[in-house]
């Protein structure tokens, strides 16, 4: 129940349409040189938690603390699809040219009733225009509930790593890993994860974004 309410966390926040916490943060203890950009919807955008307590807001102070060079612009947005994400990635690339793109986005598409076939042309399309910007890409995978059917369930969960395996991009299988079961992770309304699964989630992207982060 609680990994099907954790899905349904990215229908509900169709509903609720404004920016990430923070659109451009800057590491304090060194002098940024590189840029590490953040593509997501509500699960990265820190929807019901206090600021500066989100997985991305972790990230930029793990950052900090290994001194390491990175400033980190969040631009997700709770609700965000593919669609939305590919359509506002260009005027990114163009004012933040990062070096690493970590692209969060796609279950709102599926629980949205969008066609598959959109939702992977519209990936592929964003890992492409990072690419074509010398940017190394992070796809970060999601499930959705099984009431979907059980193929097209299949269908939805293969698309990432597919898609990142054509491409040649890292992928992360499941974002939600470790989170998705655990009722005490959730935030009151039993749908977006609390403060106290975000290390979790940051745990889940650390071991290839790391990969990405290095000379």
């Amino acid at each position: 129940m609680v990994f099907l309410l954790a899905c349904m966390s990215l229908a509900v926040n169709t509903l609720i349409v404004g920016p990430a916490w923070s659109q451009k943060t800057t590491v304090p203890s060194v002098t940024p040189t590189s840029t590490l950009l953040v593509l997501g919807d509500s699960l990265s955008a820190e929807y019901g938690l206090a600021r500066g307590t989100g997985w991305v807001a972790l990230l930029e102070k793990r950052l900090a603390t290994d001194g390491l060079p990175w400033r980190v612009v969040n631009a997700s947005i709770s609700g965000e699809t593919t669609a939305g994400g590919q359509t506002r990635l260009a005027q990114l690339l163009k004012v933040h040219q990062p070096k690493v793109v970590v692209i969060e986005l796609g279950a709102n598409d599926a629980l949205r009733g969008l066609q598959l076939q959109a939702t992977e042309k519209n990936l592929r399309s964003m890992i492409q225009a990072s690419k074509n910007i010398g940017a190394k890409v992070l796809v970060l995978g999601m499930r959705i509930p099984p009431n979907y059917g059980q193929d097209y369930t299949t269908q939805f969960f293969n698309l990432f790593g597919k898609v990142a395996k054509s491409e040649n991009v890292a992928h992360v299988p499941f974002f939600l890993d470790r989170v998705a079961l655990k009722m005490e992770l959730f935030q009151v309304d039993r749908i977006h994860p609390n403060e106290k699964a975000q290390p979790i989630l940051l745990g889940n992207v650390l071991p290839q974004l790391q990969l990405l982060l290095k000379p």
